[in-house]
């Protein structure tokens, strides 16, 4: 993992610059529509990875939310677990929210015994802590390093973080309701992860953020 470089925000909705780093969004299944949509609005080149060669030709990667199993068997499927790990190794930042952030995560609580991940972050997530589908819910997060207001983040069928790593600094927390003080957004170098989902919202501060780190990286 290269050393951490810091991102910096040039305005709440995006970075100055129109010549943004290729972001790419792992298209195996999930938000990926809506990940591309808010990269590019936020200045990146987005573009769907589906194959290697196109994973060869991005600077980030976002996973999306979806289902982390079904994610995890079809990067089997698409060949696409050894080039992501490699990648990864090698410092290319990444964001995954909510299924991401589970695949993001070194240990898994509450998932199936074949599934795996990336294990880029250290930490551990539990799937579903929050809940099925009908348990899901908006709360406030405010985020370290960005400016304004809390997030109105998305939950749906979102994991919250139990462990994190002497690496990994916690930047988001729930603020309110009965989910108060739960970990939802963390960093360990390059590597992002947020249990909500900031693509759904119209909020690109999430997403100028990731744009600007994979920059500075």
């Amino acid at each position: 993992m290269s050393a951490r470089s810091e991102p910096v925000l040039r305005s709440k909705g995006g970075p100055v610059s129109a010549s943004g780093p290729t972001i790419g969004v792992l298209a195996l299944q999930g938000d990926v529509r809506e990940h591309v949509t808010a990269l590019a609005a936020a200045g990146a080149d987005a573009r769907p990875v589906r194959r290697p060669a196109e994973l060869d030709a991005v600077d980030g990667l976002v996973i999306p939310g979806g289902e982390s199993t079904t994610i995890s068997k079809l990067a089997d499927i698409f060949e696409m677990r050894d080039p992501i790990d490699k990648r990864i190794a090698d410092g290319m930042p990444v964001y995954g929210s909510c299924a991401g952030m589970i695949m993001l995560a070194t240990e898994v609580l509450d998932g199936r015994p074949d599934q795996r991940g990336f294990a880029g972050i250290d930490m551990t997530v539990r799937r579903n802590a929050f809940g099925r589908q009908v348990d899901s819910f908006e709360a406030p997060v405010e985020i370290s390093g960005i400016p304004g207001e809390p997030f109105h983040a998305v939950f749906i069928r979102a994991p919250w973080v139990e462990r994190v790593g002497g690496g990994v600094e916690v930047i988001g927390k729930v603020t309110g309701g009965p989910a108060a003080d739960r970990i939802v957004a963390v960093r360990q170098g390059n590597l992002l992860a947020t249990s909500f989902h900031p693509e759904l919202t119209g909020d690109l501060r999430l997403h100028a953020y990731f744009v600007e780190l994979v920059r500075a990286a």
